[in-house]
């Protein structure tokens, strides 16, 4: 009011403008009048209303210092504010608009001490106007608003007794404050739970205004009803149109959706406040729009007043949004990835609305292409449990071209338009599953059966083998059969990729197989090929996620081998591009990494930092499948800080973890391996032996990578030195042998070489060196043999 002299509140019903008005007047230094315009029905009547609001009609009647006629209250107007400080408050112009405005125009072109501050729900449109648009409460005034209507009602209310349910109440009703109050006043009957749960229905809920107040105020209908009055043909339409969108849309959907002219009507429809426009967080993306809960609701039921139109309407909302998704989904493997995933984010409500009428409607083709479209993204972005069951939900639309067991029938089947697609999701509904859900559900047998079948469709060299998600079938082996079956898995998956593939999908194909080459016995050695093709292919890709996982290939091969600065510079790169991305569900493995590589490295104090991060960040983004690990490496690190208390605490935390995930056979091993060690110190070298054999035993089954079966034949070499074993040389010697020059973490180091003290000078240096000698021959196996029989389960292996 200071900057401008005219001054126009704007905001939807309810929001609160005519008690913002009332209050700046209140402290508004000049005399301020109140001219109350919702009960007019005419636009002439406005300046009429106005002289009375002034009190101008008794002043002619009483006094001659009026010199117009009484019959013209314009010039009745302008004459009393000619040369008087004034605010004057035109209440509530919306459906008065033009008349309001013209007036307006004249009393400031002649009075020019006169300031107005006008109430309505669109802008009058006066040259030389300031709008002020009244946002609604935000969640703390909103709670404090609720709180003290309540009290008038119900005396003794605690919003803190259900603060939840308040806090639900004031976020469902747009912060608007007449609706809160309206709720509120409902306190006398129901509780705040109870008024949350029905605001699904909230025009029927919320009818108990004050009786005081103007009927179209009394209830949540009829505020909305009051701008609904006002609308033409054309804007009932459009919002009609417009409430098929859910969480909020842009112009280009607008355009695509709607019947009309969706820049000139959505100007409209903002102007009146029923919708709400703002920019982007980027600000070359333009402007966003949306409704307001309420609004929306009441517009979706004037929508079902005609069916014909919403059904039109809805069909070219999944065009769109389907369009769209397509569209966006090779670009989110590609450098322009960025925008895209923003894009996608922000209508990931409106894909939601065109899955759930997809499935709903029993649009088979419509669902199964979205969800297709979306499962890259949906896996990117950890939406995994909400991508497998959106997949399960499509794919249990319509007949299944397969047999009763899901199995092709034959070539007529393949025929089919929705073989592929629905073989396809059935591939992606797993995989989303697998890195999803609690506990095992791939164990079951019902779905190892199905991932039996997925690996026959597509393990072997077929275009649709090398695009996403057929690409991904080797996972299915994994699960299967562990690791024994990697290798031969990712050279068919490898070369499916380099017969029909592009360059993305052939570095998928290579990065699985970087990683199981490092984590199987004799494959490090044959992994600098694919890391160096990574490289370059990443590079001519662009996809950060693709560049971050090439990273994490490299810093796993560097760490495997020793060379810590290496590994920890690749582990930082592929942090800084999860986070540059967005993709913050990587963030707790490849922090793990680097508190793996501070512990190898002796950096105790830096691991245990790192662990704790590790922990913050799974814990803010959900992520549940590194726990297991992180728990392990925190058994590992207490060790080594000599803390064996924690040591077991952490121990049997991993184990809880990985019931709820699907680990890695290494992973097992090192349950094995910790627990012998925690349980030598615990209850002494005979009872921890049997532990760490069984660890081997099944490393070896495993085809684990020579540092784990080192790992395990060292910590059994050990633990037979301290029962004074003959056999404890051999089993060190043949340890040792498989790491070759791979490095020994720095914690066992000093433990492995006192050892090694401890066997030479007991057996004096002849009967060492060839007991030495001896052991480097032995193969995994052999030392198997040399440990004797398969000792009794040592540790449940239900995760």
């Amino acid at each position: 009011m200071k900057k401008a002299r005219l001054v126009t509140l704007t905001g939807p019903g309810g929001s609160g403008k005519t008690r913002l008005a009332e209050e700046t007047a209140a402290g508004h230094p000049t005399p301020a009048w109140l001219a109350e315009l919702a009960p007019l029905e005419r636009p002439d009547a406005v300046p009429g209303a106005v002289v009375s609001a002034l009190g101008l009609r008794d002043t002619v009647l009483r006094t001659s210092e009026l010199s117009v006629a009484q019959d013209d209250p314009v010039a009745l107007l302008t004459e009393f504010c000619a040369d008087r400080e004034l605010l004057l408050i035109l209440d509530n112009c919306e459906h008065v608009i033009d008349a309001a405005a013209h007036l307006a125009e004249a009393l400031l072109t002649h009075c020019p001490k006169l300031r107005i501050l006008a109430t309505s729900r669109e802008p009058l449109g006066v040259p030389g106007e300031s709008v002020r648009p009244v946002d609604p409460l935000p969640e703390e005034p909103a709670h404090r608003l609720f709180a003290e209507r309540a009290a008038a009602v119900l005396p003794g209310f605690d919003p803190e007794q259900d603060r939840a349910a308040v806090a639900e109440i004031c976020t469902r009703l747009d912060g608007l404050p007449l609706a809160i109050e309206l709720a509120a006043a409902r306190l006398r009957l129901l509780t705040p739970r109870q008024i949350a749960d029905r605001l699904d229905d909230r025009f029927r809920l919320l009818t108990s205004g004050s009786r005081t107040v103007l009927p179209r105020q009394q209830t949540l209908r009829a505020v909305v009803d009051w701008s609904w009055e006002l609308l033409d043909a054309r804007e009932r339409t459009f919002l009609r149109e417009v409430s098929v969108f859910a969480g909020g849309w842009d112009l280009s959907a607008a355009e695509a959706v709607c019947s009309g002219d969706a820049a000139l009507l959505l100007g409209a429809l903002v102007d009146k406040s029923l919708i709400v426009a703002a920019p982007c967080r980027r600000g070359d993306e333009g402007m966003r729009y949306r409704m307001l809960e309420t609004i929306h609701e009441y517009a979706t039921e004037r929508a079902e007043e005609e069916p014909a139109t919403r059904a039109a309407a809805r069909k070219r909302h999944t065009d769109h949004f389907l369009a769209l998704m397509e569209q966006a989904d090779p670009l989110l493997r590609t450098a322009e990835q960025l925008p895209w995933i923003g894009r996608v984010e922000r209508d990931l409500d409106n894909l939601r609305a065109v899955l759930q009428h997809s499935v709903t409607t029993g649009d088979e083709q419509a669902a199964l292409e979205l969800a297709l479209a979306m499962g890259w993204f949906w896996s990117l972005r950890n939406y995994r449990r909400e991508g497998s069951d959106w997949s399960a939900a499509a794919l249990a639309l319509g007949e299944d071209p397969t047999g009763p067991d899901g199995r092709p029938t034959g070539p007529e089947a393949e025929a089919d338009p929705r073989y592929w697609p629905r073989m396809r999701l059935r591939l992606l509904q797993l995989f989303l599953l697998s890195d999803s859900v609690p506990g095992q559900p791939l164990d079951e047998p019902r779905a190892r059966s199905e991932l039996a079948l997925l690996r026959e469709v597509f393990g072997r060299p077929i275009p649709q083998s090398a695009t996403f998600p057929g690409l991904l079938w080797p996972f299915a082996t994994f699960v299967l059969d562990g690791t024994s079956g990697g290798r031969e898995a990712m050279e068919t998956a490898t070369e499916a990729c380099r017969l029909y593939g592009g360059p993305w999908e052939m570095c998928v194909a290579l990065l699985f197989r970087a990683h199981v080459a490092v984590d199987t016995r004799g494959g490090l050695g044959a992994v600098d090929k694919d890391l160096a093709e990574l490289r370059t292919l990443s590079r001519q890709v662009g996809d950060r996620w693709l560049k971050a996982h090439v990273c994490t290939a490299v810093g796993e091969a560097a760490m495997a081998r020793g060379q810590f600065a290496e590994a920890q510079a690749e582990y930082e790169e592929g942090l800084l591009l999860a986070y540059e991305m967005g993709v913050y569900s990587e963030a707790p493995l490849l922090i793990a990494r680097l508190a793996e590589i501070a512990y190898r490295a002796g950096d105790l104090p830096l691991a245990r930092r790192a662990i704790a991060e590790s922990d913050e960040e799974g814990e803010r983004y959900g992520v549940l499948d590194t726990r297991a690990f992180v728990r392990l490496l925190s058994a590992y690190v207490a060790l080594a800080e000599g803390d064996l208390e924690l040591a077991r605490t952490e121990w049997r935390s991993s184990i809880e973890w990985a019931a709820r995930a699907t680990p890695p056979p290494q992973f097992e091993a090192g349950v094995a391996h910790a627990d012998a060690k925690i349980t030598a110190l615990q209850s002494g070298p005979a009872a921890a032996l049997p532990k760490v054999v069984e660890g081997l035993r099944g490393a070896v089954r495993d085809k684990c990578a020579e540092p784990v079966l080192s790992l395990l034949a060292e910590a059994s070499a050990t633990l037979l030195a301290d029962l004074d074993d003959p056999r404890a040389t051999r089993v060190l010697s043949a340890g040792t042998h498989w790491r070759g020059d791979l490095p020994v973490p720095e914690p066992e180091r000093t433990e492995l070489a006192q050892v090694r003290a401890r066997l030479r000078k007991r057996l004096g240096d002849e009967t060492y060196e060839r007991e030495w000698t001896a052991g480097q021959t032995l193969t995994p196996e052999d030392v198997l043999d040399l440990l004797g029989p398969s000792s009794p389960a040592v540790h449940s292996r239900s995760y």
